[in-house]
Order: C-alpha cells, then sequence, then structure tokens
C-alpha cells in the first residue's frame, strides 16, 4: 500500500509558509516600534515635547503594554503641563505593573505640583518599599532621605 505524499508535502510547506510570513510581520512591527520609539527619546532630549508625545503615541498604538513608552509620554505631557493626563498614564502603569518603582516616583512628583501631599507620601513610601524588596538599598535610602525632607518643610 502506498502512502500519499503530495498532500502531506503541501501541508507542511503551508505551514512553513505561514510561520515565515508570521516572522516577517513580527520583525517589520518591531522595527517600526523600535524607529518610532527612538525618534520620541530624541525629540525629548531636545526638549521637543510635543513632537515626542507624537511619536511614543504612535508607539503605544502599536504596543499599548510597553511600560517604558507610557512612561515618557507622562513625562511629556508634564512637560506641557498636562498634569491630569501624566498623572493617568502613571497611574495606568501602576495599575498593570504594580512594582514599577519609577511610575510611583512620578506619580508622587505630580501630586506634589498638584499640592497632594498625603497622596505623593504615599506613592513614595510605596516606591521606597518597592525598593528595598529589589534589594536596591541605596535608592530605598534616597526614597527616604525625600520623604524626611518633605515631612520636615511641613
Amino acid at each position: 500500500m502506498e502512502i500519499p505524499t503530495s498532500g502531506s508535502n503541501l501541508a507542511a510547506t503551508l505551514i512553513v509558509f505561514f510561520s515565515v510570513c508570521l516572522l516577517i510581520y513580527f520583525a517589520v512591527k518591531t522595527l517600526i516600534t523600535s524607529n518610532r520609539f527612538q525618534k520620541g527619546v530624541t525629540l525629548y532630549q531636545q526638549k521637543d515635547y510635543k513632537n515626542a508625545e507624537a511619536a511614543f503615541r504612535q508607539v503605544i498604538d502599536i504596543n499599548s503594554t510597553n511600560d517604558v513608552v507610557h512612561l515618557l509620554l507622562g513625562d511629556c505631557l508634564m512637560q506641557q503641563d498636562r498634569t491630569e493626563e501624566a498623572m493617568a498614564e502613571f497611574k495606568d502603569v501602576i495599575e498593570r505593573a504594580p512594582k514599577k518603582v519609577d511610575a510611583y516616583l512620578r506619580l508622587s512628583n505630580v501630586l506634589m505640583q498638584q499640592g497632594n501631599k498625603t497622596e505623593a507620601v504615599a506613592n513614595l513610601e510605596k516606591a521606597r518599599d518597592l525598593f528595598k524588596a529589589q534589594r536596591q538599598q541605596q535608592k530605598a535610602e534616597q526614597v527616604d532621605q525625600l520623604l524626611q525632607n518633605i515631612q520636615s518643610a511641613s
């Protein structure tokens, strides 16, 4: 009895073809994302916050879960005095990645600018605790020093 191989060869060829297509798609998507991210960083460094914001929003359109991009977008918004929008970005990162210390630090900065000292201190304390849990004692001590400065200023 002869086993037909043309059908299995076709299936294998199709699987390989679609796999290669997927790889190409993801490679192109990654390249585009990387280029837009780099453009945003460059514009941010040049203090062109409006265009950096646009570049970071394009990256988020491609990959909405990139926390670093959300933090940088929040920084751009802060530089444009759009504190409510910046705060939303930082809170979004905290919700998705509750151990992301930078989000707590940035959020506390916004809250201090808004005069919400109590909530700012709570976020700084959370950041300090996360630094300790991550065994970053020097950074935890820096946050402790900042907390002491805030409390002594009262």
